[in-house]
Parts: structure tokens; C-alpha cells; sequence
């Protein structure tokens, strides 16, 4: 289980907000991976607590956040769903499990891009954006699995569009949930 507790840390430190982005569809960009331990008996855990509050993104101007749309507490909601859909129960006291998230942006992502004029590729700045979510085991305190989806992060979108891409990125993360 050590390895999962280490990978949260790494994780968390590069990870950033999964955003929206224009693409050829609206999630084309995102990718998800999972990590857990394979010693664990994922139907004994039934109950489950937040860890604290979570932040998404400090956006004063809102530049990446729609500041219209509270996206922790819609990233909150579907991974209730998630959570709930899976036989797990939200409680107050003396939880299974404990479940967090961490999220940001990375503006200073470079990528090559292929430059339609002449076929060659270019370095240019493609901003990344990634949703973390993590289950600790409330006993232990290690983390027994975690999730997360990277994408394309662009200004500004729809509010449409950003629950979109959060009910798309959460549901698939937890579709790989034991």
C-alpha cells in the first residue's frame, strides 16, 4: 500500500484541474488512469467520509474557472454519484474510507504540433489540466486506489460543457473502480 501513499504525493504535485478544451470532440483530449493496490478487498469498504475540503483552482480573475459554476462542488456531486452507484454511503462518523481530490491547472505545458503550412512540427504552449481523486483507507491512512484524468485546458468554456467533461472524466475514472 506504501507505493499507492507515495504515488498520491507525486501525483498531487503534477497534477492540475481538468478544464475544457475545443476539440474535435468534447472529450477526445482526456485521458484516465488508475492505480491500486491489488491486495485489497475492495467490498469491505461500504461507508465513506470526505477528507477535508478540496480546492480546484485559485482563479481570482477567472480565467480557468467559470466563475458562475461552483466546479468543486459539481466534481463533489459526481463522485457521490459515483461513489453511491458502486454500494458505497456517505456518513459523518467512523467512515470505511475517506475520499479526496486535488486538481490545478499547468499553463506552462510545451507540446510539438505538427504546423500545417510546411509538415513540421513546433513546440508551442498547450496549457494541461488534471482531476486527481484519491480513496484512503480510514483505519490505515493509505491510500488503497486512485484516479485521475489529464486533458487539454483552454480559457473560459460553457457551463454546459465544463459539467460535461467533470461527469465524463469522474464516470470514467471510477469505471475502473473494483
Amino acid at each position: 500500500m506504501n507505493f499507492l501513499y507515495k504515488t498520491i504525493s507525486s501525483i498531487a504535485l503534477a497534477l492540475s484541474i481538468l478544464a475544457t478544451t475545443s476539440c474535435a470532440t468534447l472529450t477526445d483530449d482526456i485521458e484516465i488512469a488508475t492505480h491500486s493496490d491489488p491486495e485489497v478487498n475492495y467490498g469491505a469498504y461500504k461507508t465513506y467520509a470526505w477528507a477535508g475540503s478540496a480546492q480546484i483552482v485559485f482563479d481570482p480573475v477567472g480565467q480557468w474557472e467559470q466563475p458562475t459554476l461552483d466546479t468543486d462542488e459539481e466534481v463533489r456531486f459526481v463522485i457521490n454519484r459515483e461513489l453511491r452507484d458502486r454500494g458505497l454511503h456517505q456518513v459523518e462518523n467512523h467512515p470505511d474510507l475517506f475520499v479526496t481530490f486535488a486538481a490545478g491547472i499547468d499553463t506552462t505545458a510545451l507540446e510539438l504540433k505538427e504546423d500545417p503550412g510546411n509538415d513540421t512540427k513546433v513546440l508551442i504552449n498547450v496549457p494541461k489540466a488534471a482531476l486527481m481523486v484519491a480513496l484512503i483507507d480510514a483505519n490505515t491512512g493509505y491510500a488503497i486506489w486512485l484516479g485521475y484524468a489529464m486533458g487539454e485546458a483552454n480559457d473560459q468554456q460553457s457551463i454546459d460543457n465544463i459539467r460535461a467533461r467533470i461527469d465524463y472524466a469522474v464516470s470514467k475514472i471510477f469505471s475502473f473502480y473494483k
